[in-house]
């Protein structure tokens, strides 16, 4: 079972998330910065030729063994899946067409989402902008994991077993924990998405090409090297108070430069191919911050070490009920509601 986790709660912070603050910093010292906002149609140029491949490799598995079509679906479909549902965060912050084109933004995003199998996209963009606005929230920030969760896989065997699973808690964790009415659009996304479906059964390898985009969505987003950014972007690696840590490696050019996750919390409008140049304008903001240059070595961290675990975030206290007090004697007092 290996060495039980030394984590038995969350990291709490009583300040501020550092991102509004940094964001500040930045455009008053780089106001030049702003020249990086606006659309980027890059994304809308490429997913064309990326969901095509995907339809293609759909076909061409149809008559292949069922053994080389999980080996592609992991390897080929878990890499260009976990890609695309990166796209489909990069799209979910009006990157591509800009804020004020909300209906091209939408239609984008479910186009985005064909190969993934499942439809994610209007839901995910529902809620993901709360884990930016109230990053570590107990409760409305859907990207912590659930104290049960917590507790249960906190030893090097079950937590192999989380991130197998993390799919499932990722997909589930947002309407259990702080859930929100439907909208019309999720229902849209759901025909869309099942009209897809039904046409890849019908025409492009029946069983093993719904397999193939549906076992690669799972398995890209588990035990697999694209997952790592899950674990790389705000588990404490480092400072126990660093709430978000970025990654500086080759695999940003298949995850849309999600790895300049500081660079991203800052200025989420600024499109995936400008954050670099975010980093080279204010340097002095970065370059001391730790970061990861492997995702992989997350992952082997995440199952190996005991103080990292699914316990190993930060939590806003008073989010959760803490709040600071001075008692009578001018001494830090701690309520919990």
């Amino acid at each position: 079972m290996g060495a039980k986790c030394t984590r038995t709660e969350f990291e709490y912070t009583y300040t501020d998330e550092p991102h509004a603050t940094r964001r500040k910093q930045i455009l008053a010292k780089h106001p030049e910065v702003r020249e990086l906002y606006g659309p980027d149609y890059t994304m809308f140029l490429m997913m064309p030729f990326i969901v095509g491949f995907q339809v293609w490799m759909c076909w061409l598995l149809r008559k292949c063994s069922w053994p080389i079509t999980f080996l592609a679906a992991y390897v080929i479909s878990g890499t260009i899946n976990q890609s695309l549902m990166l796209a489909v965060h990069e799209n979910s912050h009006n990157t591509v067409f800009g804020a004020k084109r909300s209906l091209w933004t939408r239609l984008f995003g479910m186009f985005i989402n064909l190969p993934i199998g499942v439809p994610i996209y209007i839901s995910f963009k529902k809620y993901h902008g709360d884990h930016h606005t109230f990053l570590g929230h107990h409760a409305k920030d859907r990207d912590l994991p659930h104290p049960i969760e917590a507790k249960f896989f906190d030893r090097p065997i079950t937590k192999v077993l989380w991130l197998i699973l993390n799919p499932i808690f990722y997909a589930l964790r947002p309407s259990l924990v702080y859930p929100k009415p439907l909208i019309w659009w999720e229902f849209v996304n759901l025909f869309v998405q099942l009209l897809f479906d039904l046409m890849i059964f019908k025409y492009c390898g029946g069983w093993k090409g719904i397999f193939y985009l549906l076992g690669g969505s799972i398995l890209g987003s588990g035990l697999h090297p694209m997952a790592g950014h899950f674990i790389s972007e705000h588990y404490i690696f480092f400072d126990k108070k660093q709430q978000t840590s970025s990654y500086y490696g080759p695999m940003n050019y298949l995850a849309w430069n999600v790895g300049y996750h500081n660079e991203h919390h800052d200025f989420p409008w600024i499109s995936f191919r400008r954050l670099p140049q975010l980093t080279k304008i204010a340097p002095e903001f970065y370059k001391d911050l730790p970061h990861h240059t492997s995702w992989v070595n997350c992952l082997v961290q995440f199952i190996m070490n005991p103080e990292i675990g699914p316990f190993a975030r930060v939590k806003n206290a008073t989010s959760a009920g803490f709040h600071i007090k001075l008692d009578d004697s001018g001494r830090f007092d701690i309520k919990i509601d």
